[in-house]
């Protein structure tokens, strides 16, 4: 087994419980199961290194504590080529990533240093048939709505199911 150390670590934004129950149903039943690890999650970044965990956990520990959740809207279906997701917005999420980012500016991988499209995977690796099959059953079904981001969440990456680390509930006042 890798040491804790030794694996990247992943952030997310915190979906509220009915959005996560939601898409996580839809990414059951519709993402390859011998490649489906996980619940429904939007990515805000996919590897910072291993040593930055505790430096990690400060930050994100000082900006839950300043920051209010953060609003956003879902916005409909996206096609993701060989998958689909579902499309969300959110500048002020997309603000408080810049903010992260700029921590841990010149640590960052090519991809983290690049503004994410946000979005909830809920199939891929799948023929571009297929994608579109589950595109037009889903045409009509995911309704543009707003929501609120809770927190951040910290992940370690294991290769197929990721380990928690740990939760940060947004609880200030302040907007990002």
């Amino acid at each position: 087994m890798t040491a804790p150390g030794d694996v990247p670590l992943i952030v997310t934004a915190q979906l509220p419980r009915e959005l996560h129950a939601r898409f996580t149903a839809l990414r059951t039943a519709h993402f390859p199961p011998e490649r489906n690890y996980l619940e429904a999650h939007v990515t805000l970044f996919h590897a910072l290194p291993a040593m930055c965990e505790r430096e990690a956990c400060t930050l994100f520990k000082r900006l839950a504590a300043e920051f209010a959740s953060v609003e956003a809207r879902v916005e409909g279906i996206m096609p993701l080529g060989g998958g689909t997701a579902i499309k969300l917005s959110s500048p002020a999420m997309l603000s408080l990533r810049d903010l992260i980012a700029e921590h841990f500016r010149g640590m960052l991988t090519q991809q983290d240093q690049h503004r994410p499209r946000l979005h909830v995977t809920i199939q891929n690796k799948v023929t571009g048939k297929e994608a579109k099959a589950l595109q037009a059953q889903l045409a009509g079904t995911i309704m543009p709505q707003p929501f609120a981001f809770h927190g951040l969440e910290l992940f370690r990456y294991r290769g197929g199911p990721w380990e928690p680390v740990k939760a940060f509930a947004f609880r200030g006042r302040a907007a990002p």
